[in-house]
């Protein structure tokens, strides 16, 4: 069975919002997730589109807010009025206990889907290590390993690749999903994605310009 690449951010709304599908998919066809959080503000810029926070009034009061209300609805999935109180913070400690999860083995899906979900349906600080720790146990996963290497050189260089892999491979926003090297952006292609496991899209990705 395919594996499916997974970039994304624990603060990232619209990964908060496909999660649960996308668990789904996965696991409805024996599909191996492989989870790459990444940080997300220099991926965003270095694909051409700004910062999220510099974007006009309009861009934003549609992206980040009418299209988060309508898929909130859609996949029945609650969110918080608004943006997250803590939602800038800091995301290397969130997205390096996911990491650490990946080497230790546990079901990072799970935890993945966790953290987005309190970010943004409780409005939980995922920057602070007690929240993390409470998350975690509220799932049976045992936080402190995790925890404790979170910010280790060995997590923090792992998760710096996964930014620079994310750059490398115009991936420009959290969601987005690799079925055999083809990209598919955004929660919105999740039925794409699912369509791409049972049979290929035909072309490829990315497309060679010539001259």
């Amino acid at each position: 069975m395919a594996d499916i690449e997974y970039f994304y951010s624990a603060h990232s709304a619209f990964a908060y919002l496909g999660s649960a599908r996308f668990i789904e998919i996965a696991r409805a066809g024996n599909h191996q997730v492989v989870h790459k959080p990444f940080e997300l503000s220099p991926a965003i810029e270095a694909g051409g589109a700004g910062s999220t926070r510099t974007r006009t009034d309009a861009h934003r009061a549609y992206y980040f807010g009418r299209e988060i209300e309508r898929w909130s609805e859609e996949r029945n999935a609650p969110v918080v009025q608004g943006i997250p109180t803590h939602h800038y913070n800091d995301m290397s400690l969130a997205n390096g206990m996911l990491i650490a999860g990946i080497g230790q083995g546990v079901d990072v899906d799970r935890l993945a889907h966790c953290l987005l979900e309190a970010h943004w349906r409780d409005d939980a600080d995922l920057a602070d290590r007690d929240t993390l720790a409470g998350l975690a146990i509220s799932i049976d996963i045992n936080p402190e390993p995790l925890l404790d290497t979170a910010l280790s050189a060995e997590v923090q260089a792992a998760y710096a690749a996964n930014t620079q892999e994310a750059i490398d491979r115009s991936v420009f926003g959290s969601p987005t999903y690799f079925v055999d090297g083809d990209m598919f952006y955004g929660q919105d292609r999740l039925e794409l994605v699912e369509r791409a496991l049972k049979k290929p899209y035909a072309g490829i990705w990315p497309k060679v310009e010539t001259a």
